[in-house]
Parts: C-alpha cells; sequence; structure tokens
C-alpha cells in the first residue's frame, strides 16, 4: 500500500503531524480545530496499537471498523462520526500525496445522525438573559459582560470570532458601524451594527482598562480572553434566567437565536447565510422553523378561482 519505501518507515505520529501541519498551514483550519483533529487521531493511533498494528500504510478497513465498534459504549454516535471523518480525512491526505496508493477506508459510510433543531431564545428570553448580566455581572465586568452577551446576540458570531476581535476591526464610527471577523477558512465578512450595539461597546470601550493587547475582549489580567471563559460566562448567565429548554442551552445558543431572529423579521435567507457565515445555504435553513400553522397560513393566501 505505500507509495514507496522512502516512507514506510516513517512513524504514524509522523504522518499524522503532517497532516495536521497541512491542515494549519495550507487549510487555515484554527488551532483549535486542528487540535479536535489531533485528538480524535491519537485515539485511533492508540487503538492500533493495542491490537499490534504500529504501521498506518497496512491499515485496512475492518482496523477503522474495530476501532469504531470499540468507542460504543463510552461515545455517542455524534463522537463516533467526528472520529471517523478526522481518519476519513487523513486518508484522503495520504492518498493525495501518494503515500498510499488506495484509501483503504472510502467505502465506510459516515452514520446519519439525527437532525436537531437549534436551540435558541425568543424575543422574550433574550431580553430576560440581558436583564440578568446586568443584576448578576460584578460592576467591574458589567461593561465587558453586556458588551459580550449583546454582540453575541447582535451579531451572530461564533465563540471564536468573538475572542479573536481585535480593536482595530471594531469601527464604531458613524458612517461603517460594523465589526470584521474572520470565520471558518480565515474568511472574512463585515457585520453591521445597529446603534444600541455601538452604544454599549462605546460605554465598555471607555471602561476597558488601557494595556497592551489589542484584543477587544480582556481577562482581568489584561490578557486576551480565552474561548472557555467567554463559554463559561454565558452558560452562567444563561443558567441565572431561569428559562428551560429541551436541549442544553450554550453560547451556540445564542448565534441560532440571531439567526432565527432574522428569519422570524423576514430578512431573506441569502442574507441570513452571509452574515452568519455560512458556506452551505443547507446550514440556514435549519432556521427555518416551519410550523403546520405556518403551512395552513401559505395555501391559504392561495386563490385559485377570483369567479366564486
Amino acid at each position: 500500500m505505500a507509495g514507496g519505501g522512502r516512507v514506510s518507515n516513517k512513524t504514524m505520529n509522523t504522518f499524522i503531524q503532517n497532516f495536521l501541519d497541512y491542515l494549519l498551514v495550507g487549510r487555515n483550519f484554527s488551532s483549535r480545530t486542528t487540535e479536535a483533529y489531533k485528538h480524535d487521531l491519537n485515539k485511533f493511533v492508540e487503538y492500533l496499537e493495542s491490537v499490534g498494528k504500529t504501521n498506518i500504510l497496512v491499515v485496512t478497513e475492518k482496523d477503522v471498523m474495530g476501532f469504531l465498534s470499540s468507542l460504543t459504549e463510552t461515545n455517542g454516535a455524534v463522537t463516533k462520526a467526528r472520529k471517523l471523518s478526522s481518519i476519513k480525512s487523513l486518508f484522503k491526505y495520504l492518498k493525495r500525496e501518494k503515500i498510499i496508493k488506495a484509501n483503504p477506508i472510502s467505502d465506510i459510510e459516515s452514520p446519519k445522525l439525527p437532525h436537531k433543531k437549534p436551540t435558541y431564545l425568543t424575543q422574550t428570553e433574550y431580553q430576560i438573559l440581558i436583564a440578568t448580566v446586568k443584576r448578576e455581572a460584578t460592576p467591574f465586568y458589567l461593561s465587558r459582560d453586556l458588551a459580550i452577551v449583546t454582540l453575541l446576540l447582535g451579531t451572530g458570531i461564533r465563540l471564536s470570532e468573538l475572542v479573536g476581535l481585535t480593536l482595530d476591526e471594531v469601527n464604531l464610527e458613524h458612517s461603517g458601524r460594523s465589526i470584521k471577523v474572520r470565520g471558518k477558512g480565515d474568511k472574512e465578512r463585515i457585520i453591521p451594527l445597529t446603534d444600541e450595539l455601538v452604544s454599549i461597546l462605546e460605554h465598555y470601550l471607555k471602561t476597558r482598562p488601557n494595556v497592551s493587547s489589542n484584543h477587544l475582549f480582556i481577562s482581568r489580567l489584561g490578557e486576551q480572553l480565552c474561548a472557555r471563559s467567554v463559554y463559561g460566562l454565558v452558560k452562567k448567565y444563561l443558567k441565572a434566567t431561569g428559562i428551560q429548554k429541551n436541549n442544553r442551552m450554550a453560547v451556540h445558543s445564542l448565534r441560532h437565536t440571531f439567526g432565527t431572529s432574522l428569519m422570524n423579521n423576514g430578512v431573506n435567507i441569502v442574507v441570513i447565510q452571509e452574515l452568519m457565515g455560512h458556506r452551505n445555504l443547507e446550514t440556514t435553513r435549519r432556521y427555518l422553523h416551519i410550523t403546520s400553522a405556518d403551512l395552513r397560513k401559505g395555501v391559504d393566501t392561495l386563490v385559485l378561482n377570483k369567479t366564486q
């Protein structure tokens, strides 16, 4: 299966590291996404070593299926699907680089996962969330945390995009009130800001300590606020609202709230796709929460015979 003798003695970890470098540099994947691939592939290597395989060039479909079977009791369907996707991406890379002659797992189909509707807040609920931040935040963090929560609700940006924002990517001038974010694949997009958001950000910037970090949101130590910290503080405020949902609420729920709010206000789906940085329109369609009442209302608009 090897593409030549020059690569047959390379370790599995070397091939995987080359693949991760390709994702990070060649594909502009974020370090967080690359780390997720690394975690999944390391687990695969651990399994292969446990069954006596140390050469990734002789891995078979049976080996991969065995690895997936070993995950059944400790991992859910979504986790198994993600690990399989990571392994498939690795072998596609090895074949493209002519390290292997044929992809041994090309016939393994990814499992079909149940479609989950996005968890989002209604208008009343996200107003409760904002009121909760104002009530629960300590004076030191109030302006910052309020800016974080309202920016997530008012722009729909991802957690990684929020923590990556720098001061020079925020334009509060009247002629171009907007933020510039870098999304997946390092793709830039400009998102307009409402007057309310501008006011909240202006207040935050007045209270923001004058530190060397150029990042918009900073910690008490004056350093870039990490994603884990933002996740934790948003989770804390969501819990404090007392709002109960069928699915777990977290930072991504605020992104879903933005998309759903736009859809409910009649914004064109293509515009929503652009604002949220979706590559595929099908991803944006998740915010079409169509009910039987919507279907009835749509049909009732038809007039087939005007003579009656």
